[in-house]
Parts: C-alpha cells; sequence; structure tokens
C-alpha cells in the first residue's frame, strides 16, 4: 500500500462531516475527484473502507483501523509543520549556551527566564564551557552561544559586546592590605588565594595580573560558590578577586573591603559569541539585548 497524507485526511474529513459532498467541500476538492480517490485508497488497500448506503456515511471495520492512523499521524505531522514554520519565522530553534565564565550563571539566570517568557519554543540549555572547548563547540554547532570574555579571530563567529566589568580585589576589612588604596601583583605573594574552581588561565586576577608579573600567590583554594568565598574571605581565611557586579549581587552579610587592581584598575568586557549567520537572529538578538538590560540594571544598583 502507498497511503498518503491526502489519503488521511480525506478519511478523517468524511467521518467527520459524514458524507462526500461535505468533505469534499472542506478538503477544496469536487465531489467526484474526492470519490475517484476513495476508490484509489481500496483498490490499494483490497478492502471497502465505508459501509454503502448508509447515511450519514459511515467507515466499515477496515476503515475505522486507518483512521485510527489518520488520527494518531495528523497531528503529529501538523505539530512538525507549525515547528518548521516557527523556525522558518525565527519563533522557535535551539539556544545552547556554553559559559566560560564561572561567575556568570548567578548573572545569566535572571536573563534566561525573562527570554524563557517571550520564547517559549526555543529549546534552551546551558552547558559549563570550562569542561570543554566551548569556541570550536561554537564552530561545530554543538553550542549556539558562548559567554566569554576572551575574544579571538575566529572564521564565522562574531563576539558582541555585552558589558564591561572591572575584577576587584576582596579582603577582610581587618586585613594588612585594606590600608592600601589599591594593590597590585605582589600583594598576593604569602596570601591564601579564593578563586572559583577554573583553570588559571580562565581567572582574570591570574590572567591579567599574575601571570604577566611572574607572580605566584602562597596557595590557592577553590571555591563552588561566591557567597561561600565571602565568607571565607571575611573571616580571614584568604583572599579573593571577583568581578565588581557579583559583589553587587552578592546576598551576604560579611564584612569585606574591595580594591581595585592596579592604580587604574583593570576592565574587563564579556562578549557573546556566535555563528554569524545566527547573530541576527529574532530570539538571539532579543537575548543579548536582554543580557545588556540586565547589566543595566547592575550597574544602577551599584550607584
Amino acid at each position: 500500500m502507498h497511503i498518503e497524507f491526502r489519503h488521511l485526511r480525506t478519511i478523517q474529513a468524511i467521518h467527520e462531516t459524514g458524507g462526500l459532498a461535505r468533505a469534499a467541500e472542506r478538503l477544496g476538492l469536487t465531489q467526484s475527484a474526492l470519490s475517484h480517490q476513495v476508490k484509489g485508497i481500496e483498490a490499494q488497500a483490497g478492502v471497502e473502507l465505508f459501509v454503502r448506503r448508509s447515511k450519514p456515511l459511515k467507515l466499515s471495520a477496515a476503515g475505522l483501523k486507518l483512521l485510527a492512523a489518520a488520527e494518531r499521524i495528523l497531528p503529529e505531522v501538523a505539530a512538525l509543520e507549525a515547528e518548521f514554520a516557527g523556525l522558518e519565522t525565527g519563533r522557535a530553534g535551539r539556544l545552547h549556551i556554553a559559559i566560560e565564565c564561572h561567575a556568570c550563571f548567578e548573572w545569566l539566570f535572571p536573563v534566561l527566564d525573562a527570554f524563557r517568557k517571550n520564547w517559549p519554543d526555543v529549546d534552551i540549555d546551558i552547558r559549563p564551557g570550562l569542561a570543554f572547548g566551548a569556541l570550536p563547540a561554537l564552530q561545530k554547532e554543538e553550542v549556539d552561544l558562548v559567554v566569554s570574555s576572551d575574544p579571538e579571530e575566529l572564521d564565522g563567529v562574531d563576539f558582541t559586546p555585552l558589558f564591561d566589568y572591572e575584577p576587584v580585589f576582596v579582603a577582610a576589612d581587618t586585613h594588612p592590605l585594606a590600608a592600601k588604596d589599591f594593590v597590585e601583583a605582589g600583594d598576593f605573594r604569602g596570601e591564601t588565594l579564593i578563586t572559583y574552581p577554573v583553570g588559571r588561565a580562565r581567572l582574570d586576577v591570574f590572567s591579567q595580573l599574575l601571570m604577566p608579573a611572574g607572580v605566584e600567590p602562597a596557595a590557592i583554594r577553590q571555591v563552588e560558590l561566591t557567597a561561600m568565598i565571602l565568607i571565607l574571605v571575611a573571616s580571614g581565611r584568604g583572599v579573593s578577586v571577583l568581578p565588581d557586579w557579583v559583589l553587587r549581587e552578592a546576598r551576604t552579610s560579611a564584612d569585606y573591603i574591595t580594591r581595585p587592581l592596579t592604580k587604574g584598575g583593570i576592565t574587563r568586557r564579556l562578549y557573546a559569541a556566535t555563528r554569524r549567520e545566527e547573530t541576527t537572529k529574532p530570539f538571539m538578538a532579543h537575548l543579548i539585548r536582554l543580557a545588556r538590560s540586565e547589566a543595566v540594571k547592575l550597574q544602577r544598583s551599584a550607584a
């Protein structure tokens, strides 16, 4: 048998309308054309699909089986058509995000919550980009957006600026370095540096300050949560360097001070890396606007 979608729609229309004339009108066919189509289906099946001379026209046992298939298959086809239409218009799609910034999880969640309400048909997933090569994964279409502070010259990849931030020194308010207006690389000698559990190349304190100066802290302690880092710092267990926006978002009563890194401070920029052909997709562009808007809220909260 060679059953087509139009055959399934025909059986469903005749069953629901109770006759060839009304079914033909629904399907946009002449009654003669519809009758010919029914005969063709019956010829393929080798059985009658309708009980002849019944009003309204009724399905036979074989016809009911074909109707059951139609009622199962046609909704799935309709859903697939709607999904494809959403992809074509940019209302639907996949947005798998890789994050190279450990602290960015706390910043990104409010952004994604607002995004989800506007784009319910977009499949969202987050992968910590610290466990694999996020940018190569972007080029291979394994992820769709990478949050990174380290732009590179890559074929077919756009780096769209999100916002600027300042990594700042954090210590207990009783720490000797609290008396300084700013800290330098040499001040970390002899200190226990508390960081997120990521590689040095992904930490601003190392990439922007300590590694260029050839300075090594006395010890490194890795901690997952920002709130715990601040508690340890406030209790004199070590010092840390965190993005200024993370500190503005922190919910803790711990007593600590912040100081710039170097006299002029260090400014970093966060980017959204996307494949060039997808940067202007409606939902991608909206996510980037939301991310920038969230950054403005953070800056205002500090004012």
